[in-house]
């Protein structure tokens, strides 16, 4: 395997960053997963573009030019040559001295581009639905990071060790306003007579409103706009733990996933198995996928 680190190709074993770095050190960094089928990456440039956005927003990086980045990424694929692909680009503070006087960084940052096989979930997760517990943390809103996929995964993944341990796939995130966010890794939606109802991501926000902590995801977007082609209905809102359990489906989203039905929230009973809409939607997201690749 072939790892691109700062425009040059490493093996595995070879491929090392600074310990002065910022990302080590200090967790300062953003990253992005996606996936390729063949040497054909999904929504490249929506992830890129996010990618930039967040970098010039924290003031992790002012010069992030997105085609000679789009360039690195397929090179990193096409050179590991796997028929599926997970793809992770991440970006780091670089060296320490990250921020000058006014509050922009000066030095380059530590790009990595790292391309697996696709990690393979259990078809029975599909076929009938996971469970979900709710986490007990709480997102902020007021925290500029948040809504952002920075590199700062350690609660996240500590929800998701202890959501395993209850025999559940993933673990819910409400604000500190009790409002539903998104899961550790993903983005979440509700069903309710048809209609999809999802968490307002940052940058959805009403004039004035508080910032949302949650992240726009991309195959959350991609959701919005299989919905439109096959004549359902999105409302992105404030949602609470009563709409969660008075939905009649439950899935979430992500670039590894794409959609996954839930069933279950902790003892409450979503479905007996993946409903209509949920099937529907899952379909044309993969049939989108499968087209786009």
């Amino acid at each position: 395997m072939k790892v691109w680190i700062n425009g040059e190709f490493y093996e595995r074993d070879l491929a090392k960053v600074s310990v002065f770095d910022a990302g080590f050190q200090h967790g300062v960094g953003l990253f992005e997963t996606m996936q390729a089928r063949g040497n054909r990456i999904f929504r490249l440039e929506d992830h890129l573009r996010r990618l930039h956005d967040s970098a010039r927003e924290l003031g992790l990086t002012e010069r992030l030019q997105e085609q000679p980045l789009a360039e690195a990424v397929q090179r990193t694929v096409d050179e590991n040559g796997f028929p599926r692909t997970r793809v992770r680009l991440t970006l780091t503070g670089g060296d320490l001295n990250l921020l000058s006087k006014d509050g922009t960084s000066q030095v380059d940052p530590t790009i990595l581009i790292v391309a697996q096989p696709s990690t393979s979930y259990p078809e029975e997760f599909f076929l009938n639905g996971v469970t979900v517990v709710v986490s007990d943390g709480r997102l902020n809103p007021l925290d500029p990071t948040s809504g952002h996929k920075t590199t700062d995964y350690w609660k996240n993944i500590r929800a998701l060790q202890l959501a395993g341990t209850h025999g559940a796939s993933e673990s819910l995130w409400f604000s500190v306003t009790n409002h539903l966010g998104c899961g550790s890794i993903s983005n979440i939606f509700l069903v309710r007579d048809g209609v999809l109802f999802t968490p307002l991501a940052r940058g959805e926000e009403p004039e004035g409103g508080l910032p949302s902590p949650v992240l726009p995801g991309i195959v959350r977007r991609t959701v919005f706009e299989v919905a439109e082609s096959l004549g359902l209905t999105v409302k992105k809102e404030m949602l609470t733990i009563d709409d969660l359990h008075t939905a009649d489906e439950v899935f979430l989203t992500n670039s590894g996933w794409n959609v996954l039905p839930v069933v279950q929230v902790e003892q409450h009973l979503v479905s007996s198995g993946p409903g209509a809409t949920t099937k529907l939607v899952m379909r044309a997201v993969n049939t989108l996928l499968d087209s786009d690749s």
